[in-house]
């Protein structure tokens, strides 16, 4: 066993659960930053900003009258939190609200940024989308210059920074792929994700991009953490002036996590979907 599967031990991912529809904030489990950012050599001194922008479509809550309500969730965790949440927890605490009365989608978004917010230890910003704005949520691809067609073999399937080259005179542009997979770092299920990584230095090879990406198709690893990464090594390995990575992972119950990490100075970016999720 792992460290990250020890420290995971007692979180419901993995297990077999019931599905509580009261009301419950301690469904929450909370995991750390800080061991995996150690990993990859990144202490208390963040080398970038960000946040991780989560999306939940199956919250439903009953009204004073007990009728019915539902939305889709966005909330948003700053990088800086001390913690992240655990992804199935946050399915069985949003599904904790289908049986229990609010006063209305206000009350609902205050529970959600106090709760998560207690779980990760730092404001989080939340968003309800009522029905009548579902037809207004945009939809379009990570804006950026495929990789995915360059001409390339891939033969490594656990993570090599190694394979990462670039060099010549500095540019400045955005590479994009939809060929990202990892897997769940305790239930092994794949996790899918289209990455844009924007930077100014040394031009990237795609090709080593890109088979450098598709290396993390059978690494066990959080979305997050994934992300952070990345981030590490391009920017160690193509020494990087300003260095963005965007991903946005497909959803699974109900939920989709979009992570950004940026030294660049950029905001993150509109919590657009891309056609894939």
């Amino acid at each position: 066993m792992t460290k990250l599967q020890d420290e995971l031990a007692a979180a419901p991912l993995g297990h077999a659960t019931g599905y509580p529809d009261t009301y419950d904030a301690a469904l929450l489990f909370a995991v750390p930053r800080a061991p995996q950012r150690e990993e990859i050599g990144i202490g208390a001194d963040l080398p970038f900003a960000g946040a991780d922008v989560w999306n939940a479509y199956e919250l439903t809550w009953l009204d004073p009258r007990g009728k019915p309500a539902v939305a889709i969730a966005s909330f948003t965790v700053p990088a800086t939190s001390p913690a992240i949440v655990e992804s199935k927890s946050v399915k069985l605490y949003l599904g904790s609200f289908a049986q229990s009365r609010f006063a209305d989608a206000g009350a609902v978004a205050d529970a959600i940024g106090r709760d998560i917010g207690g779980a990760v230890g730092a404001p989080v910003r939340v968003h309800l989308v009522a029905p009548e704005g579902f037809l207004r949520q945009s939809l379009a691809p990570l804006a950026g210059t495929s990789i995915d067609a360059a001409d390339t073999g891939c033969a490594t399937w656990e993570i090599d920074p190694g394979l990462l080259a670039a060099g010549g005179a500095p540019v400045a542009e955005t590479l994009t792929s939809d060929l990202f997979r990892s897997v769940c770092p305790v239930t092994g299920q794949p996790d899918y994700a289209s990455v844009a990584i924007a930077y100014r230095g040394p031009r990237l090879d795609r090709a080593a991009l890109l088979r450098y990406l598709v290396s993390y198709r059978q690494h066990a690893g959080f979305h997050e953490h994934c992300v952070e990464r990345i981030f590490v090594d391009v920017k160690a390995a193509c020494r990087c002036e300003a260095l963005s990575v965007y991903a946005r992972f497909t959803r699974r119950g109900g939920v989709d996590i979009n992570p950004f990490r940026s030294d660049a100075g950029e905001q993150v970016p509109a919590n657009v979907r891309t056609p894939r999720q």
